[in-house]
């Protein structure tokens, strides 16, 4: 699927059904960078060709903020016979959810829409370059947008466009199919139920009383200096495109290097025996025939030696430095401490530059798991509504824990004797210490310690 065409033809096909121009949030200009983040993801990035080959740093930069971010992640949905309903689908996709804010923080955004199918809840995970916001509200919330899902069957390409739209309290779904031969357009409608793999799907239901949209979008948290009147979020390496091309001829650059000043022998074509099964090749020493470069020489008193070795000295070092000082100012941009992707044993900073550089670092984590945890927080609540609406399980409340690892900056045992020696003081209440080290829930920390209390158990650190 091709983003920026595909979007150009949700437009034109909003356009054509709506009363009212329909203008899109989902900008050309912002399209056109969601379609660049992909590529370079990718290994695909408009720049690389025969001569300029891929270090692969946009997998990688996207992969560490990835892995910082749900390092031992651990939530849990509880409560209540409802909240074991919940949790099943929730943690079935925590599973699998580091693969995923890859996803995300590589191209920007990512959606968790969760449906309902004969075994209950399922999640799905839509990518930046599938989904189209068409509008927000004034607190930055998506209020429509249409997911564009589509599969080839022989010279047929199907598509269907999902809308949802939020006006009010009334919440309205539609499902538009299309049928073509080319990518070109969207081609002729047809009945959605048409297809065997979207029969179960209705043309359009409506919801009243509903406060939001059913599903989550988990957005990067960094301004967005390519669009920036665009309410999307950016990837994890926006500021760092140009820095990564540089990158990316350097490392062709080196391995130019060390391959055209591979070790050779220039031997004379009249040293070298005929391939007795092709007259039109030569038989070389060993086989080594890659070692061997065999060159015409005229005989005679001032010509060069019948065999010459080639092996000139590599420019390695200045190289290498090149390319390190390049990755340096990549880790810069990215919010990446230094040494992540450039040569730890070769970082020229003092004590203070490196401690800055993992706060940075440790700064665009923690922002990323917040900015996870309202997106899981609102999937919860999205999973919650299609139980209500089709009534999967017994209504009741419930209680979300989260627990993020910050060990990546902060010494979690020097905290954690910190925050003992706070609530010995006072100044920290016990239930508030067992929730952020326990990872228990308010609820069940008050309950443990009520439990405690009654059996004379003292808390840990009380004298």
């Amino acid at each position: 699927m091709n983003f920026t065409r595909m979007m150009s033809l949700i437009a034109k096909e909003l356009n054509k059904t709506s009363e009212t121009q329909v203008d899109m949030a989902l900008t050309m200009k912002m399209a056109t960078q969601i379609e660049l983040w992909s590529k370079m993801f990718q290994n695909k990035a408009f720049w690389l060709n025969r001569n300029v080959k891929s270090c692969n740093l946009s997998a990688a930069i996207a992969s560490e903020i990835a892995r910082l971010v749900t390092l031992e992640l651990k939530s849990e949905i509880s409560g209540s016979p409802r909240a074991e309903y919940l949790q099943k689908p929730y943690a079935k996709m925590l599973k699998d959810i580091r693969r995923y804010v890859e996803y995300g923080c590589a191209k920007g955004g990512l959606v968790f829409k969760p449906y309902v199918t004969e075994q209950g809840i399922s999640i799905q995970f839509i990518q930046a370059d599938a989904f189209f916001p068409i509008s927000f509200d004034d607190s930055g919330n998506i209020i429509r947008c249409v997911f564009a899902e589509q599969m080839r069957k022989g010279q047929s390409i199907f598509t269907r466009l999902e809308d949802h739209e939020l006006k009010g309290d009334k919440l309205r779904i539609t499902n538009h199919a299309y049928r073509s031969t080319t990518d070109a357009t969207l081609g002729t409608e047809i009945p959605v139920q048409s297809v065997q793999e979207w029969s179960r799907l209705e043309y359009e239901v409506i919801f009243s009383g509903v406060a939001k949209v059913p599903f989550s979008y988990f957005k990067v948290p960094l301004a967005n200096a390519d669009d920036t009147d665009s309410p999307l979020g950016c990837s994890v390496y926006s500021r760092a495109v140009d820095l990564i091309r540089e990158a990316d001829i350097r490392y062709s650059q080196i391995s130019w290097e060390y391959e055209a000043k591979e070790a050779a022998v220039h031997i004379g074509e009249s040293m070298l025996q005929d391939d007795p099964n092709d007259k039109s090749k030569k038989l070389y020493p060993h086989g080594k025939d890659r070692l061997y470069r065999p060159l015409t020489f005229d005989t005679g008193a001032r010509d060069k030696p019948l065999m010459d070795t080639f092996s000139p000295d590599i420019r390695s070092d200045p190289l290498f430095q090149g390319l390190n000082s390049q990755l340096k100012l990549i880790e810069f941009n990215c919010s990446l401490a230094y040494g992540t992707i450039s040569d730890p044993q070769n970082v020229d900073k003092t004590a203070e530059e490196i401690k800055s550089s993992k706060q940075r670092s440790y700064t665009l984590v923690s922002d990323t798991q917040m900015a996870l945890q309202d997106a899981l927080t609102d999937l919860i609540d999205a999973i919650d509504f299609y139980c209500s609406i089709y009534n999967l399980c017994p209504y009741g409340s419930f209680d979300v824990s989260f627990d993020w690892d910050d060990s990546i900056v902060v010494d979690a045992e020097k905290e954690r004797l910190q925050d003992m020696q706070e609530v010995r003081e006072g100044l920290m209440p016990k239930w508030k210490y067992k929730v952020k080290w326990q990872g228990l829930t308010e609820k069940q920390a008050k309950a443990e310690l009520a439990a405690e209390e009654s059996q004379g158990i003292d808390f840990p650190g009380d004298e």
